[in-house]
């Protein structure tokens, strides 16, 4: 199940062999912020879903930066970077909504109410970014921001569970009906596993020049997996169709980055 981040773990390290040999400077740093989870848990597109179902992450992050070194100033080296990252994210999961919240359905869905989750992600991955402030111009004048937008992938490994106040799940006594039903090739609608999901990562950001060898980062950025079984619900989707789509997940990151060559 690891061969896949393995790969990219190596891939990774063979871009930043080649950087090194070819002089192009690198940026490492750090990152972390809060990640909203969007998932069979709660309702989608509801406020209460959205901050409550909210974890943590962290993260290293490693820049080719084309432009240092390079006179020619093409279009691309002035207004692209690559970005590799390593990073931990773990979300705690419940329902939330008007259907678990309502006081005349109390009854009906207690099995909602009772029913938790967790999920855990190790991402690795690599974005392109693009923004358009030339990167020297930004280099050179400390106080000066770079707005950037952001496009790239992810391979995570995912380890979750799903529990219930009421009782092991799976028995109509703990667990809420749909979720009962086969789906997707597992016995019911939640399982607890671990596995590898692949991902799309979508970003928009800024950079903030720091110091001379230093920025800040603030960004905003969506993970869309190829998997709904992320977060370890996933009713079967030819009957309920309010979950048909992926898990997803939407991070609001700042970090510290040094410029590792100039």
């Amino acid at each position: 199940m690891l061969k896949p981040i393995i790969l990219t773990l190596f891939a990774f390290i063979g871009i930043t062999t080649v950087s090194k040999a070819q002089g192009i400077a690198q940026e490492v740093g750090i990152i972390f912020g809060p990640v909203s989870f969007q998932s069979d848990y709660g309702e989608r597109n509801d406020m209460d879903t959205n901050v409550g179902n909210t974890g943590f992450g962290v993260g290293i992050v490693h820049f080719i930066n084309f432009s240092a070194n390079n006179n020619r100033e093409s279009f691309f080296s002035e207004h692209f970077k690559v970005r590799s990252e390593l990073s931990f994210n773990q979300t705690n999961l419940e329902h939330f909504g008007k259907w678990v919240e309502s006081e005349k359905r109390k009854g009906l869905v207690r099995h909602l109410r009772a029913m938790s989750g967790k999920s855990t992600l190790v991402n690795l991955g690599s974005q392109l970014e693009f923004s358009p402030i030339k990167i020297h111009d930004f280099e050179n004048s400390v106080g000066s921001f770079s707005p950037y937008v952001s496009l790239g992938f992810q391979v995570s490994y995912y380890t979750t569970s799903v529990t219930s106040q009421l009782g092991p799940l799976g028995l109509p006594a703990t667990t809420f009906a749909k979720y009962l039903i086969p789906s997707d090739g597992r016995q019911y609608g939640f399982s607890n596993e671990n596995g590898v999901v692949l991902s799309v990562t979508a970003g928009v950001g800024v950079h903030y020049k720091l110091t001379e060898m230093s920025d800040l980062m603030f960004d905003i950025r969506y993970q869309g997996f190829s998997s709904d079984w992320v977060d370890g619900l996933n009713p079967n989707k030819d009957l309920f169709k309010e979950n048909k789509r992926n898990d997803s997940q939407v991070w609001f990151n700042a970090g510290y980055i040094y410029y590792l060559e100039f």
